[in-house]
């Protein structure tokens, strides 16, 4: 059996679940979200916990059971807690602010990239700790976002400038040969 199928999903209060046949519609205080699963997998809402179960062990139900338990998890958490990705800024002149609700990010171009965000996205930029905040109640969306502003200026292994994600180890690389390391 699955480790991640067969474990029951909590659902908070405050979160509404309509499960219509293989049609999944999640509700919650951050949004609402919707998710067509397979038709052999059989999703159960006994009182505040969602259990899914998988009809045979071929191959294919076995990969299914615990994708389709991860993806009803990641909605419940989403529309009621959200998720967050951080970005880092590093570099002389690299800078994020917000306008409206664009993120606008100078970042060596000679125009500044103006990101517009999509429906339940939103930024923070603050840059005393030069850092952008991308929040919001889908997780796929949120990572989406992050790597497309990451994807802008992706960090570089000589000096290290670029925008890269909170954590992220950039793995630095010597310069010319004649150069005395820093």
């Amino acid at each position: 059996m699955s480790r991640v199928g067969r474990l029951p999903i909590e659902v908070p209060a405050g979160v509404d679940i309509k499960i219509d046949g293989s049609y999944l519609k999640v509700k919650g205080p951050k949004g609402e979200m919707e998710f067509t699963f397979s038709p052999d997998m059989t999703i159960k809402n006994d009182e505040g916990t969602i259990v899914v179960e998988r009809p045979t062990d071929q191959p294919m139900h076995r990969a299914l059971h615990g994708t389709t338990r991860s993806i009803i998890n990641n909605m419940v958490v989403g529309v009621s807690k959200g998720f967050e990705r951080v970005l880092e800024i590093e570099g002389v002149g690299y800078r994020a602010e917000l306008n409206g609700k664009n993120l606008v990010v100078n970042v060596g171009f000679s125009h500044p990239v103006v990101v517009e965000p999509p429906e339940g996205i939103s930024f923070d930029a603050d840059m005393k700790v030069r850092q952008i905040k991308i929040s919001g109640y889908d997780k796929q969306l949120v990572g989406q976002i992050a790597a497309e502003i990451r994807g802008l200026r992706p960090p570089e292994p000589y000096k290290g400038k670029g925008i890269r994600y909170q954590g992220e180890y950039v793995r630095r690389k010597p310069g010319k040969a004649g150069k005395t390391a820093i």
